[in-house]
Order: C-alpha cells, then structure tokens, then sequence
C-alpha cells in the first residue's frame, strides 16, 4: 500500500464498472512497475502484462518458455505499484489453472486471459500454432472461473483458431468458451474488421481485440475501431450488449485500448 490508495477490490470493481460505461478503455501494457506508474500518471484506465514482453524482459522468445513463479511475481510487482486495475497474460495456464488462478488473485492482478494452444505454446502471431481441443480448452475455463475467489477477477478465454482453423470454429469455440463461463474473449489474430464484426454478433459478452504493429491482424487505430464498432448503431437495436476491445496501439508491444459498445444484433 506505499503506492496505492485502493484496495486490489476496489481496483476490480472499477475494472467491472469500466467494462459497463461504452467507453474505450486504455490500457497500455507495462513489462516493469516504472511503466506501470507512467501509465497511472499520464490517465490510461488500466496495465496490461503480455506474455510477449515479460519473455522479452527475461531473455526468452514468446514460446511458453515462462514460469508460474516468474509471471506471478513481475505482475505481482507491476500490479502494486498503481492504483490502476491489472490485467496479465497467463499463457495456456502454466499446467495447472487453478493454482494459477490462485496465485495471480492473491498477487493483486484485476484478471487474466488464457488460451487454448498446448503448453508449447507460440506468440499469437507467430505460424505453427497448435491448439487443445475445444472440450479440454472448456475444461480449463471452468476450473479457473470455480478457483476465483473474488468474482470481478476477469476469466479472459483467448482463442488462436482462426490462424489454424479459420474463421468458423473459432466462432464455435467462442460459443463454448462463454457458456463455460468466461467474463470475455479474445480471439487472437483477427485478420480485419469484417472478422470483428462477425465475432462480435455471436459473442454474449466482452471481447478483447489485440493490434501488434507486427501481427496479423490489420492494425486499426482507435477512432477506425469506434468506427468499426459504433456504426451499428443506428440500425435497429434489439438487445443492448457490452462489449469490450483491447488494442496495442503504436508503442511497439507496450500499449493497448479496452472499449466498451452499443452491439445491436
């Protein structure tokens, strides 16, 4: 509590009612506390960890080289040191995800994303990826939304399918993954807005959109995202959704956008 006025609830609890405003929400990522306190002070909404920049920081390539023990405590770190929700990149889960989930809670972190490649896992937008089934993916989602203790720690379900097997069981997958309980979804690797726009009307809830400068998805700048998500809004609205995006956004693998939209479906 030297750098912090709230309560890791409190922060999570701003986190949900973010979620909630049809705002975009900035998150930059940090991969040290320094930058995670630069973010604070120059009025970003969030930090977020990738897996990405915490293997760089170590030395490693973004292939599931990182541990438990070594994510948990840089995030730990990072977390604590801003008044800020924190959201970290738990790979596939680290073998276990109900300890993972245990350990990042009790680190102070606002929720994780988890993705469904076997532990030998590769950078998002890296080719050669393969996946675990969807029911074993399912599985890993239900332990980790039963593990959490504080029900705003966000269960983020990040999918790799499209680069792998396209674009329609990825829809499928996201199906599955938010009836077994995930608060959002990431589906990695999107390759432009008409990709968005097809997950969005079948998602029930929040979704994350990573744009890396060097990925394979077209990187879309924050008003061509708004564009993208708020033009519906003047066909007719049947039900009223909230979903949330999450974009790097030009500060190469260190910044990243969460907003929230009016969905009509």
């Amino acid at each position: 509590m030297h750098f912090t006025k709230k309560t890791i609830i409190e922060k999570r609890s701003d986190l949900v009612k973010k979620l909630q405003s049809k705002k975009l929400l900035r998150f930059p990522g940090a991969y040290n506390p320094l930058c995670a306190k630069l973010i604070a002070e120059i009025g970003f909404d969030g930090v977020y960890i990738s897996g990405g920049v915490m293997s760089n920081d170590l030395g490693l390539p973004d292939i599931g080289l990182t541990t438990l023990d070594q994510v948990s405590y840089r995030s730990g770190q990072i977390a604590r040191v801003t008044d800020l929700p924190t959201i970290v990149d738990v790979d596939t889960g680290f073998g276990n995800c109900k300890n993972t989930i245990e350990q990042f809670e009790n680190k102070g972190l606002a929720g994780c994303h988890l993705e469904d490649q076997i532990a030998e896992k590769r950078c998002g937008h890296l080719d050669n990826k393969e996946l675990v089934t969807k029911e074993e993916m399912v599985k890993k989602i239900q332990e980790s939304v039963k593990a959490r203790k504080d029900n705003n720690f966000l269960i983020i379900a990040r999918t790799d399918a499209n680069s792998v097997e396209g674009l329609d069981k990825t829809l499928d997958r996201i199906k599955a993954y938010e009836e077994a309980g995930a608060d959002m979804i990431f589906p990695e690797a999107m390759k432009d807005e008409s990709e968005f726009e097809k997950v969005r009307k079948i998602a029930k809830g929040y979704l994350l959109a990573n744009m890396t400068e060097f990925g394979k998805s077209k990187l879309l700048n924050k008003k061509e995202l708004e564009n993208t998500f708020l033009e519906r809004q003047s066909q007719p609205v049947k039900e009223i959704k909230y979903n949330t995006f999450l974009e790097s956004d030009f500060w190469p693998h260190l910044s990243v956008y969460l907003f929230s939209v009016r969905i009509p479906f």
